[in-house]
């Protein structure tokens, strides 16, 4: 077990560290790899980087507990993920090459060479503050497999990540990251797809393995039993929540900035082929397996979030279980690796620009910022669910709005979309510190109150019908 995955370790440690001999030492080649990136790198790096260890160990804690009703969660996210790429992916590339923007939040800030710094600042101390949770989310993620599987310390698999990550980030940017994620992906999805045959096949079949769920009561139930809102209304609500929360990653810079550093803009279809396709096969294998996991572990009085490994431990042999392992770590290594590196340009690109953007001084900010993820999740006491869903809608709410006014060919005023983005960014987080995410996602009200606040100015909104009848004219 220790050895296979020692061996996967190895190869993404060594992958990464390769991209250093195509590295061409600029600050552009750090950031976005000089927008050189081929379509299929481009989608499966998304994959990784979306498909962290939320997926292995938040979502299947999440489906073992909530039961079939958890597959509105990969309806509603993939949906939603597809509906917001339908606008904005091939904008926001074209909008990287004509600005020459490198990081999320100055692109956002500077989309028609306007200049905003205070926007620009803000942008990026709301980056750095959610993308370090979400890095330390990672780490717990990994740690956490580790401590099932080979009795390690829940530190040690914190300690391992961060000193991976830092070395191939040094080594070569995001393009190491990119790199790596691609490796990471066809490794994450091979060992996600063995567990799921493996369990499908020991129970029986496909129908046997509904029978026994199916003994399990309210296990099979189309919705969850504790919708704030009974009957079809609160399931409805539910859909309708996730349907935003997949829309919300247009508001995350790790991910868009894949998209970001793609090659060519025609390129956008073939990339976001690979990147739903895959997303979309894996995504279900790990709620099927979540489901299976409940049959296997009837007694719920442990954490829900250690039931891949615990999993993996009682149905396939020692090598495959450490293939299982280095697929848990890969997807948080995948995600890690690209908020390090996003508030990495978040400190030296939005917050401090200048001489900081010097390539020896990104590469200081880079093992500065490892080593703050990994001091927060040294000391997290939260489940890996809520830390990245807190984090994913805090930042949805923060900046979809803007880049969705952006994309529709409005300028807003800089004081006009900081108030944008302070307000939904405070009505997420409000919502949930009122516990009102039971009721529905609070990345929905964020995104909407931020949206509408742009949209009330009547200069805006004279913007959008100018450029939408430019637009029907011109086609």
């Amino acid at each position: 077990m220790l050895t296979s995955f020692l061996f996967f370790l190895a190869l993404f440690a060594g992958i990464g560290i390769s991209s250093a001999w195509k590295a061409r030492g600029t600050k552009q080649d750090y950031y976005i790899a000089s927008g050189s990136i081929k379509p299929w790198l481009v989608g499966l790096s998304a994959v990784a980087t979306n498909n962290s260890g939320y997926m292995f160990i938040g979502v299947i804690g999440y489906t073992y507990a909530t039961g079939m009703a958890a597959f509105w969660l990969m309806v509603g996210w993939i949906a939603g993920d597809f509906l917001a790429s339908l606008y904005i992916h091939r904008r926001l590339n074209r909008a990287t090459a004509v600005s020459g923007e490198v990081s999320y939040p100055g692109l956002l800030s500077n989309w028609y060479g306007q200049s905003h710094k205070k926007l620009q600042l803000l942008a990026g101390l709301i980056s750095l503050a959610f993308l370090l949770t979400y890095a330390g989310a990672q780490m717990v993620a990994g740690s956490k497999a580790l401590y099932v599987l080979l009795d390690w310390p829940l530190w040690a698999g914190a300690v391992a990540a961060a000193v991976l990550i830092g070395a191939y980030c040094l080594a070569g940017g995001i393009r190491a990251s990119i790199w790596t994620d691609a490796a990471q992906s066809i490794v994450m999805i091979i060992a996600m797809s063995a567990l799921l045959i493996v369990a499908v096949h020991d129970l029986g079949g496909i129908s046997a393995s509904l029978d026994e769920m199916g003994k399990i009561e309210g296990y099979l139930d189309i919705f969850p039993g504790n919708l704030a809102v009974p009957g079809l209304a609160g399931g409805l609500l539910f859909i309708f929540g996730w349907l935003f929360a997949g829309m919300s990653v247009i508001g995350q810079p790790h991910v868009m900035v894949r998209f970001m550093s793609l090659d060519d803009t025609s390129n956008m279809r073939r990339a976001k082929c690979w990147y739903y396709l895959w997303f979309t096969f894996f995504y279900f294998s790990a709620t099927a397996v979540g489901l299976l996991s409940r049959v296997y572990f009837a007694d719920n009085s442990f954490d829900a979030e250690l039931a891949l490994p615990m999993l993996a431990l009682e149905l396939m042999p020692e090598f495959f279980v450490g293939l299982i392992l280095a697929g848990v770590f890969a997807a948080t290594m995948s995600t890690a690796d690209s908020l390090v590196l996003s508030c990495s340009a978040a400190i030296t690109h939005d917050i401090v620009p200048g001489k900081n953007e010097q390539v020896g001084r990104l590469k200081i900010t880079t093992i500065f910022i490892t080593l703050l993820a990994l001091g927060m999740a040294l000391m997290n006491n939260q489940s890996v669910f809520n830390m990245v869903i807190m984090s994913w809608s805090g930042l949805a709410s923060a900046f979809a709005p803007l880049l969705f006014v952006l994309c529709l060919g409005a300028r807003p005023k800089e004081w006009h979309a900081i108030g944008a983005m302070m307000l939904g960014f405070l009505v997420a987080l409000g919502w949930r510190l009122l516990d009102w995410h039971v009721l529905v996602y609070e990345g929905l009200p964020g995104m909407v109150t931020g949206f509408l606040f742009l949209v009330a100015r009547p200069s805006l909104r004279k913007e959008i019908r100018q450029n939408r009848n430019l637009y029907q004219h011109k086609t």
